[in-house]
């Protein structure tokens, strides 16, 4: 099985701060520049956990770009990475909070420019998974999420979709981007994503509805662990055991990767929502939204969890 990420990958600035900002004034931070966006995130810890990922998206005719495409090689990705000339690749600031919170300015870029035209044939072939971020359905490469989904229906695909995050989906609205998400998909969200999509600040009540809307849903609900919900069924609390977090950049991502490989290799439901809490916890331990090599004792085969959540 190959895990299909489209969707946004970044240039990373990361900045952990020693404590509150000064606003106005400078707040001396350790900086350092990496790979980032949750498709390409979710696509790197999926070959991290031992499985096997190709990652679709658009970059600039840049060194920013340069640098993407070398760590996803080096990472062991295989690539559809188109290139755009006009424009810069996907820049993100991540001002990283001493407890592991972060607060991310984007500015998009190429990732802009991912179009229909770009979707490579091999990516739906039988045996094949499609997750799409949320971030192309709520951006101008939305048209290339769209035809994706319609094409890995089309050839039986088991399909998934990331919320994305709670600003946009509150821009554009629930109803919107649930039409674009469609029906017969696991859809991914954290706590504050569901109840932008339902109204609902209960996480047990949004799962609910986002199951009975998309099929399947998961909300997931930091150290308190994951909401996993199928049709119109209730809502299972999965829990998490809590682990000091260094930085929680990407552990949704890790979380989707992991759940996405332990469900592919035949795990039930709940036992791949621990196998997302396992590599979710790897995520929270390192700097930045990627993983820094192998990860050991990885989620394929589901079991349960030893260390921490997703965000």
């Amino acid at each position: 099985m190959t895990l299909v990420c489209l969707g946004d990958v970044m240039a990373d600035v990361l900045a952990r701060l020693p404590g509150p900002l000064a606003l106005g004034s400078d707040t001396p931070a350790a900086v350092r520049i990496s790979g980032g966006g949750s498709a390409a995130n979710t696509a790197a810890w999926a070959v991290a956990a031992g499985g096997s990922a190709l990652f679709v998206g658009c970059v600039g005719d840049d060194p920013l770009g340069r640098m993407v495409r070398d760590e996803l090689t080096a990472e062991r990705l295989d690539l559809a990475l188109s290139v755009d000339p006009g424009e810069p690749t996907g820049t993100c600031v991540v001002l990283i909070e001493p407890g592991g919170e972060r607060t991310m300015i984007p500015s998009i870029g190429a990732n802009a420019s991912l179009r229909p035209e770009h979707l490579p044939a091999r990516a739906f072939v039988a045996g094949n998974r499609l997750h799409v971020s949320g971030y192309a359905l709520l951006g101008p490469a939305r048209a290339a999420a769209l035809a994706a989904l319609e094409r890995a229906r089309g050839a039986g695909l088991p399909v998934s979709v990331g919320a994305g995050s709670a600003a946009p989906l509150r821009a554009v609205g629930a109803e919107q981007f649930l039409s674009w998400v469609g029906r017969d998909v696991l859809l991914f969200a954290n706590r504050d994503e569901a109840a932008a999509l339902t109204g609902r600040d209960d996480p047990a009540e949004a799962a609910g509805l986002l199951a009975e809307r998309a099929g399947r849903a998961v909300v997931t609900c930091g150290a308190s662990g994951a909401l996993w919900g199928e049709g119109s069924g209730r809502p299972q609390h999965v829990p998490a055991p809590a682990v000091g977090v260094l930085d929680s950049t990407g552990a949704g991502d890790a979380f989707a990767a992991g759940m996405l490989l332990a469900l592919a290799a035949g795990s039930p439901a709940p036992e791949a929502v621990q196998a997302g809490h396992l590599l979710a916890a790897r995520a929270c331990g390192v700097v930045g939204g990627r993983p820094v090599g192998p990860v050991s004792g990885g989620p394929v085969s589901g079991g349960r969890s030893t260390a921490a959540p997703s965000a």
